[in-house]
């Protein structure tokens, strides 16, 4: 009967002696569990694959480095819900809708970045915008300019998700009763 290696010891041999055996013994491990959580954020199996083969890739490489804290399904759930954030704000999906969305729009009629913009320019969300507290325009920056989730926008702005979340709501409130 052959022993078990620990999860630890399977790390240490791939990266010390880039131990194939190790590696595909982590991955059989692993991988089905990694795909099953990131199908639950992520409906897309091809972008799902796909992170789940980048996070092992990084284990294999070395550019994810596990430091002997908390435990390797932490470490690889870190890993691959990073990398997901990645795929979903990169060219991956976001191409793909986009270039959905062009085939579905008529040429001549504005798009939505388009009318906003227009929007700004006659002053109306501009102003709407700079009425609000700096706190919840913060917010709106973080979450739908820079396209952060609540958790990331909760740790650039070192506030709760909890409050991250309430300020959003009070400030779209807010916007829809002045641009109403």
């Amino acid at each position: 009967m052959r022993e078990t290696r620990s999860d630890g010891d399977l790390l240490r041999a791939i990266a010390a002696d880039g131990d194939r055996r190790a590696f595909e013994e982590l991955y059989r491990r692993y991988a089905p569990w990694l795909g099953a959580r990131l199908r639950g954020r992520c409906a897309d199996a091809g972008i799902v694959d796909d992170v789940v083969q980048e996070t092992f890739l990084a284990v294999w490489r070395g550019s994810a480095r596990y430091r002997e804290e908390g435990d390797v399904a932490g470490w690889l759930w870190r890993i691959g819900s990073r990398r997901l954030i990645d795929a979903l704000r990169g060219d991956g999906a976001r191409g793909r809708l986009r270039q959905a969305l062009a085939r579905l729009r008529h040429r001549d009629e504005a798009s939505a970045e388009e009318r906003v913009l227009a929007g700004v320019e006659h002053g109306d969300l501009a102003g709407a915008l700079v009425r609000l507290s700096p706190e919840l325009r913060a917010v709106l920056q973080a979450t739908v300019i820079d396209g952060l989730t609540t958790r990331e926008a909760a740790v650039l702005l070192g506030i709760p998700p909890g409050t991250v979340k309430t300020r959003a709501l009070r400030a779209r409130k807010q916007l829809r009763e002045e641009l109403a």
